[in-house]
């Protein structure tokens, strides 16, 4: 390795870290001493908040007021408290997130609720780069409304919507590939898809918490997401769906539950809607689990999601630096876009043994994951990530290829 090279790197580290405005909140995660951590994409680590929440809430809360705990703990309220705490996140005003069961069941249950506000039209358009589990459940819908799912490179979104919009019903997307961090315009195809008389529904599970999406300004109908990524809520902890206040009361939950009645404990025969974000409450949510979510997001409080934006940026755009410093001759490449505007918050590295990559990292203290065939993600969270940590883990990468 280029001693002068390794010098300008890790001074250019040093002088980025001191300049960083997020700092301060590094101290509420809980990070493993003897590893980089850098899987964010799969799951946030711990923050200081949680454990004390969660023994309370099951010591007490639980132990102690029982079923009490429903009113004198608010928990009836959780869903709707944590979904205003994302939702500030998103870009959304009060009222129009919700926190409630998994991912999967939440993009089911916008799919066909946008759907069904188109019923003349008999097309869902997506992207060849849909993430499994929404591909499953797209052919799923499409199957049960008798729809048809047209699939195309995100390249060709546009396009489709100008020329096939009159049968195209809703547009499911996702802002960032999974795979490789690339970031598409989720503004400028919310509005032609909007122009086609369409609905959007957007998948946000790579997205919440790390690129500013302003849902409200944007004009999204409806969207969903994870929260055990960049919001750091916990292994399996709940999901959360967006509906646009202006779509509410015509929200067609396909999955009618008690939770989301207008009037809940009447125990009444018919299913009647709530007329507010409640609508797309199902059955009874994850308290505990809910708990630990709330805690978690403490960690964004008097966060601005420009600043994590722009810190995201910045440690990309360094690793980036690093790996065209020091993986020179290696096979591996770079395949997340250079373009500030086109990239999200992790950055993937492609080479034909990432497999065996991956796991040699984690045994050199290196926390990165792998997506097939050949692709290394590194999860870079602007909360907790340095660029020290950046530097050291492209030199290990390095060291591994060498």
């Amino acid at each position: 390795m280029n001693v002068r090279v390794a010098k300008a790197l890790t001074e250019e580290a040093e002088r980025l870290d001191a300049a960083d405005s997020l700092a301060h909140v590094r101290k509420r995660f809980v990070l493993p001493a003897d590893q980089i951590y850098m899987e964010s994409t799969c799951l946030g680590p711990l923050t200081s908040s949680v454990s004390a929440a969660v023994r309370e809430a099951v010591d007490v809360q639980w132990g102690q007021r029982l079923i009490d705990g429903w009113w004198e703990d608010g928990w009836w309220e959780a869903p709707a408290r944590a979904g205003d705490k994302i939702g500030r996140l998103l870009g959304a005003a009060p009222g129009q997130v919700v926190v409630s069961d998994s991912t999967t069941v939440q993009l089911f249950n916008a799919l066909v609720a946008a759907s069904r506000l188109r019923p003349d039209r008999k097309v869902i358009l997506s992207v060849t780069t849909q993430f499994p589990t929404a591909r499953y459940i797209t052919d799923s819908a499409a199957r049960l409304l008798e729809l048809t799912v047209r699939r195309v490179p995100p390249d060709e979104i546009d396009r489709c919507l100008r020329t096939d919009g009159d049968d195209i019903g809703v547009l499911l997307h996702e802002p960032v590939d999974f795979r490789t961090g690339e970031l598409y315009d989720l503004a400028g195809l919310t509005h032609a898809a909007h122009t086609a008389g369409s609905i959007v529904v957007w998948d946000l599970c790579h997205a919440a918490g790390i690129v500013p999406v302003d849902l409200d300004a944007n004009g999204v109908d409806m969207a969903v997401g994870c929260t055990y990524k960049y919001l750091c809520g916990g292994p399996g902890s709940p999901a959360f769906t967006y509906v646009s206040t202006r779509h509410q009361k015509a929200f067609d939950q396909p999955l009618p539950g008690w939770n989301g009645h207008e009037h809940p404990f009447s125990m009444g025969d018919t299913y009647q809607g709530a007329p507010s974000i409640a609508r797309a409450r199902i059955g009874t949510p994850p308290i505990i689990s809910m708990i630990a979510l709330e805690a978690a997001l403490d960690a964004y409080d008097a966060v601005d999601m420009h600043q994590v934006r722009r810190r995201s940026l910045s440690l990309t755009g360094y690793f980036m630096t690093c790996a065209d410093e020091l993986l020179v001759g290696t096979a591996a490449t770079v395949a997340t876009p250079r373009e500030p505007h086109r990239r999200a918050g992790h950055v993937a590295i492609c080479h034909s043994d990432a497999p065996k990559i991956v796991q040699a990292l984690r045994d050199n203290g290196v926390a990165a994951d792998h997506r097939p065939p050949d692709l290394i993600r590194f999860g870079l969270h602007p909360l907790y990530t340095t660029h020290r940590e950046v530097h050291a883990a492209v030199r290990t990468l390095h060291d591994l290829l060498a």
